[in-house]
This record gives C-alpha cells, structure tokens and sequence, in this order.
C-alpha cells in the first residue's frame, strides 16, 4: 500500500481502527482508492488519524490487506470509511486457446463478507454464462466461464452485487485467445489440373499477442494415413512470422506475398490424389488448437477414347476422391439437353455415370446445399460421316477380297482335283494298253 497526503510532523502512522458506524468505500487490488471525508466545508481542514491534512486519502496498488477503517477528523467531526477491497484474478493469466474454459477467482477482504452475486460479460457485452465450483467459499468465489472461441478475445467485465450492504462495482480484466479466424474444418472442391490456394490467418496481430509461438502444417489423404509435415513455422513475440519448408512429398509453393499473418500454401496443377485433410497446428506452452481444410478432388473419364462411332455408345464417369457429406451431389446433365439428359448421383456416392450414345458437350457439377461449387465439361464427339464411309469401303473390300481368297481357294482345289483325276485316268489307260500289247504277243 502507498499512501499520498500532507503529512504531520511525527505521525505514527496510519493504523486502521473500527467503527460501529461507517461509510462503505470499494476499492479494487491492483488499483487505486481515493477515501473521501465526506461532508467536509470547503475551508476546513482535516485529520486523518493521526497521519495526515487533507480532505482526500489515495492509498495506490490496493491490496487484500489494505482493508479496514479509516477515520478523518474536522472541527469537532469524526468521519470513518470502511474500505472493502475486491481482488479479481483469471486463470492462465488470461491467455488462452480456443475450446479452453478460463477460471475467475474473485476475493473479498475478511473484514465483512456480505453475500455476492456476480455476473460476467465478454467482449459485446453478452451475458457469459458461468458456474460456482465446489471449492467457492464466503471470501473466495471460483467461477467457470464458457468454453472460448478465437473470437472471444477483448475487455471483458465482472460485476459485482450486493443487498446488504449495497455494491456495485465493476472489474475488467483481458482475455486474449490465440488461434485461427478459419473455422475448425473447412471443406474446398477443385477440380483435376487446377490451381489451388490453401490458407490460414492466425488472429495473433489482432489480439495484440506478445508471446511466442509454434506451428506446422501437415497433410495425409485419409484419416487412417501417415500424416506428411509441409511446413513448420514459428512467431516471435514481437510479431516476426518464419516458416521452413519440410516436404518434398508432392509439388507445392508458399507465396511470399500474403497478408501478415497468414499461412497459406499453393497446389499447382493438383493431382487427384492429392486431395485430403490439410491440418493447420498451433503450440503454446505445450496447449495446441488446430484448423483443418479437407480438399475435395473431382475429375471426369469416358470408357471409349476418341470419337464416338455412329449406333455405339459411351459410358462418362464424374468421381471425386472422397466421401461427399448428405447435403452434397454429383449432377451429370447436357448442355441444351432435356430432363432425360441428368444423371444424379445417390446419397454419399462418390461418382455418377451416364451412358451416352450420341455427340454433345456434358457438363459435371458437385452441387452443395443447391450451390454448384466446382464443374466439370466432356465433348462427346461423334465420328466424321467420311470416315464412316471409309470404315464401309474397308470392311466391304475386306469381305471382297475375302471372298475373292475363298473363291481361289476353291477354283484351286478343283484344279488340283482334276488334275489328280487326270493323272489316274492316264495311268489307268496305260496299264490297260500293256495289258493288251502283252495279250498280242502270246498268240
């Protein structure tokens, strides 16, 4: 306690005694306290027992035990103010993280301890809601607050109540919550081949924080898979952001240029595969809140490369490369086609097909809440009428000279045939003529 006045010569000091009758005075540990003779004349001088002249007491940096009476003396007066000091503490010193509950410890000095109600209000001046922990007692009153957001940071303000005897006093206090202005899980949509800029502003800069902290950024491409660390990064309590590039997994870019305060990484030319949770940590004197970007892939195949021949058909496939939620679709439809021309996809189905057997451009959409986020488009073309006349000419001089092959095959086989049957008409002939030349020769 530190006391100002006018000091009379060989003052004891001041010694705080007890009166039946009072004025009650608040006064707040850590702060200031002007006692006030109240009902002073303007030219009268005053006592304060038996320390000081002057009509106002300041005792600064209040503490606990700075409570007790006070008595100021003018003319034939006595004036004595009992001081009710109030000391209002929060828990972590008020520096948290997200999904964290502070705790308010409120202490009152011995002297009196009248019962209190107490009411706490954040930032917008919103009612919090709190509860009494078991460990409350008369002088010490222990109270729960609500689970924290990154956007409860600001002037908060505790409000003290009384009947008897009658207080109102209000103490602010800080709280300040380090962490991400993205929501907790956040889901983005790209399409095969596109560009895609994930990012992640921390609130460090707008809460004024003035502690260091860590962080990384880490990848996998499904829940049960091995987490890949992308880049860890560190902010220094003056404010001073670095970040070290860890992986070489798959082909990303961290922009230089970017707001202040902000994590972001850039996908060129994304690979279906590289879809997955991206999960953004925050460290803290061993405390972590995290923000998660889930990346949802979506590319489009047909089952028949090239053109589509005249009276054949085509399946045409839109996947994504994770489960879609129950408020989310695939639509396969045509453009400038009819309502036989859409194919929806089933809840939680992550593809859709749609059989096509003739040309035209179709279009794949991934629907959200009736949103289309991302599309897609397949030109169905059909094969060039001369080429169909071409494929004719081919398969019908193909049959041609096929039959024309069978035809030498055959007329072949007949000359063989005939000249087999002369050579045994000949031979025949020859043996009956020796048989005869032989007859002729025994007469």
């Amino acid at each position: 306690m530190h006391i100002c006045g006018s000091p009379l010569q060989g003052s004891p000091g001041l010694i705080p005694i007890m009166a039946e009758q009072s004025e009650l005075q608040i006064g707040v540990a850590g702060q200031t306290a002007i006692l006030n003779c109240g009902g002073t004349p303007h030219k009268t001088g005053v006592t304060w027992k038996y320390l000081f002249e002057s009509k106002h007491l300041k005792v600064l940096d209040l503490r606990l035990s700075d409570a007790g009476t006070y008595t100021c003396e003018y003319d034939s007066y006595i004036v004595s103010i009992s001081l009710h000091v109030f000391q209002l503490t929060i828990s972590l010193d008020g520096r948290f993280l997200p999904n964290e509950v502070p705790e308010l410890t409120l202490m009152q000095s011995s002297s009196s301890l009248p019962d209190l109600a107490i009411t706490v209000f954040d930032s917008n001046k919103n009612t919090v809601r709190s509860t009494l922990s078991e460990n409350t007692t008369p002088q010490k009153y222990i109270l729960k607050l609500k689970q924290l957001e990154a956007t409860d940071s600001g002037t908060w303000m505790c409000h003290i109540h009384s009947d008897s005897p009658l207080i109102n006093q209000n103490i602010s206090f800080d709280v300040k919550v380090l962490g991400f202005q993205n929501p907790n899980l956040e889901r983005k949509y790209a399409t095969v081949d596109s560009t895609v800029i994930l990012s992640w502003l921390l609130n460090f800069q707008k809460i004024k924080w003035k502690e260091d902290f860590t962080g990384q950024l880490n990848w996998k491409q499904q829940e049960s898979a091995t987490a890949h660390e992308l880049l860890d990064f560190s902010v220094t309590a003056r404010g001073e952001q670095h970040e070290t590039k860890k992986s070489s997994h798959f082909r990303f870019e961290t922009p230089e240029s970017k707001p202040e305060g902000t994590i972001k990484v850039e996908l060129p030319k994304v690979h279906f595969n590289h879809s997955g949770q991206y999960k953004c940590e925050l460290a803290y004197k061993g405390r972590y809140v995290q923000s998660m970007i889930e990346l949802v892939v979506m590319k489009v195949s047909a089952s028949h490369v090239g053109p589509l021949p005249r009276g054949a058909e085509m399946t045409l496939t839109c996947q994504v490369s994770g489960p879609l939620s129950s408020n989310t679709h695939l639509l396969w439809e045509r453009v400038n086609g009819t309502q036989m021309d859409i194919k929806k996809s089933k809840q939680h189905e992550v593809k859709v097909e749609v059989n096509v057997s003739a040309a035209g451009l179709w279009t794949c959409h991934l629907i959200e809440d009736n949103d289309r986020k991302i599309s897609l488009h397949y030109a169905v073309e059909e094969t060039p009428v001369w080429n169909t006349y071409v494929e004719i000419g081919a398969s019908i001089g193909g049959s041609v000279l096929a039959l024309g092959l069978v035809c030498l095959c055959i007329i072949s086989s007949i000359r063989r045939q005939r000249r087999q049957q002369r050579r045994k008409r000949m031979a025949q002939a020859r043996q009956y003529l020796l048989e005869n030349k032989t007859c002729q020769c025994q007469r």
